[in-house]
């Protein structure tokens, strides 16, 4: 091994799931790494333990036998138990990773989010299922949270993927530094590039950020020549308009043509995370149905199709 690789190999990133036999985020069968941290704040995240770059303690307070085991090992005073003699937990204190509450916790009720992971442990981890990738023309797909937001680390973990000949993907939001998307698209096959608002005003209501840099960057790929794949969240009432759902097509008309664009995916709203803000001690911010019908989604696939743009719905 050269001392280049060496070096490379060692990167450090924190990741908080790697997720086997994924058939939803790319072709083939492939296994999701999910890197911690996100600059966007959207209302509807099923990942929020993926949006800050740190350690977190999920707690599943209907697990709790109130023990108080995990106080006592708890080495920066997180966990307490209360006067009516209730666990409680105090989030103004940054958890260390340790995992001695998780250890010591016999119900399952605490669990701690976040690894540090190098490049050679969880090229190990993809690597196991090398024989399903190649059957299936599968791979392996850095989600998240935001791979940009650990560009180098990412960048070096999916070259040392093309290097074993594992096809690559990312999922990414966009809001980066374009350095940062440009430095990860050296090595990746396809991006799955999330459009959640056309409207700069309504994506900063939305996600916290407004889109110009998105766009840009969207744009600087597809120019470039990277394979891009756009993806559309969709909730009723928000962002499923047909004005809206045309925006984007009048956006993406340009690049119909390449050969690079792959078409777009339709993202339905789903509430497969809402018991993780529980958990997490965090307000679900999404009130209301916002869910889509059958009948929902063929009349936006009908008004994409109209354009002879390729469209996929992606059911979780």
């Amino acid at each position: 091994m050269s001392n280049k690789k060496a070096a490379t190999i060692e990167r450090k990133a924190v990741i908080f799931n790697v997720q086997k036999y994924n058939m939803y985020d790319g072709p083939g069968i492939r296994t999701l790494v999910f890197f911690k941290g996100c600059p966007l704040r959207c209302k509807w995240c099923s990942n929020p333990e993926g949006l800050e770059q740190k350690y977190q303690v999920m707690f599943k307070g209907n697990s709790c036998t109130d023990c108080g085991a995990c106080v006592s090992v708890c080495p920066v005073g997180i966990h307490s138990i209360n006067q009516e003699g209730k666990h409680v937990i105090n989030r103004d204190i940054d958890c260390v990773g340790c995992r001695k509450c998780e250890d010591v916790c016999t119900e399952a009720a605490l669990s701690i989010v976040g690894q540090v992971k190098t490049v050679s442990e969880l090229l190990e981890t993809i690597e196991e299922d090398t024989a399903f990738y190649d059957m299936s023309g599968g791979g392996v797909t850095l989600g998240g949270g935001e791979v940009t937001m650990q560009s180098e680390f990412a960048a070096n973990l999916l070259m040392a993927c093309k290097h074993e000949g594992i096809n690559t993907a990312i999922e990414t939001c966009g809001y980066a530094k374009a350095e940062a998307i440009l430095q990860v698209a050296e090595f990746t096959d396809l991006f799955l590039y999330d459009l959640k608002h056309i409207d700069s005003e309504k994506h900063y209501q939305l996600t916290g950020v407004r889109n110009e840099r998105i766009l840009e960057n969207l744009k600087e790929l597809l120019h470039r020549r990277y394979n891009v794949k756009v993806r559309m969240p969709l909730l009723k009432g928000v962002n499923d308009s047909q004005d809206d759902i045309e925006r984007v097509i009048q956006f993406l008309m340009p690049y119909k043509d390449y050969k690079n664009f792959k078409g777009i995916d339709l993202l339905p709203y789903h509430k497969l995370g809402v018991n993780k803000y529980k958990q997490l001690d965090m307000e679900y911010p999404i009130k209301g149905e916002v869910s889509l019908n059958n009948e929902d989604l063929e009349r936006i696939e009908g008004w994409i199709k109209k354009y002879d743009f390729p469209v996929t719905v992606v059911r979780h």
